[in-house]
């Protein structure tokens, strides 16, 4: 079975977000990048599949410049078996993503598609279930345990009210979540032979797809800043603050 695995470049998390001064977005000029989190889980869940002899081929994608084949190598350096480019400069939503993953589920005829459950830029949490209803295949999202039996896939998912588990068929559409797994570290030997691995690239055009906005971003804003805090003397000066700025 193949495996399609979905990444996704981000800003580090580690890296104070700014806002650019005329509202137009984040600052991403020098600022370190790296593939979302969430999507460096469903890569490690992707290997481990394969390490138990469920799976044979694991495939890398992202969309973006060129700049986003450094996150493509860190699958590959992973132990990804190969990876596929799709070329595109602007920015992409969600609905966009899911239709370029169509096409490609539709060439690759992949067995299940694994993705981070969001990324950590815009926070939508909508690929996997746009993908999941364009392809007409079942999914399963919010995974914290994943368990391939036969043309099946048991997945173990955190919702409100605690955990959930279900069977669906494969192929399917299955998104991470934090607890599933630990990403392996990636040693330098891997990271060598990772400019080995083959790299597919696709334009919009040869994929098919077009990408009309459907959603325009008016204005990027930080949030307030926060105030330092204050200390009150009893229950009652606690209750008549609460009560002053409406929290009660």
């Amino acid at each position: 079975m193949k495996v399609l695995v979905c990444v996704k470049r981000v800003v580090d998390y580690n890296v104070r977000i700014r806002v650019k001064p005329d509202g137009g977005g984040v600052v991403t000029d020098g600022v370190k990048m790296a593939m979302n989190p969430f999507d460096e889980i469903a890569v490690e869940e992707a290997l481990r599949m394969r390490e138990a002899g469920h799976v044979s081929e694991v495939v890398a994608v992202t969309i973006g410049d060129k700049k986003s084949q450094e996150q493509l190598r860190t699958a590959l350096a992973m132990g990804a078996d190969r990876a596929i480019w799709v070329e595109h400069e602007e920015a992409i939503q969600p609905l966009g993503v899911a239709r370029v993953l169509k096409a490609l589920a539709e060439r690759e005829q992949p067995g299940l598609v694994l993705l981070g459950k969001q990324a950590i830029d815009d926070d939508c949490g909508q690929t996997a279930q746009m993908l999941a209803a364009l392809w007409q295949r079942p999914q399963a999202t919010y995974a914290s345990e994943v368990v391939i039996s036969g043309e099946t896939v048991r997945v173990t998912r955190e919702v409100d009210a605690g955990l959930e588990v279900i069977d669906v068929d494969l192929p399917a559409v299955i998104s991470t979540d934090l607890r599933l797994n630990e990403p392996r570290y990636v040693k330098l030997p891997d990271i060598m032979k990772a400019k080995r691995k083959p790299m597919d690239s696709y334009t919009l055009p040869d994929l098919g797809v077009e990408l009309p906005p459907l959603v325009e971003r008016l204005e990027t804003t930080p949030p307030p800043a926060r105030t330092g805090g204050f200390k009150v003397e009893s229950v009652e000066e606690l209750v008549a603050t609460l009560k002053e700025k409406g929290l009660v």
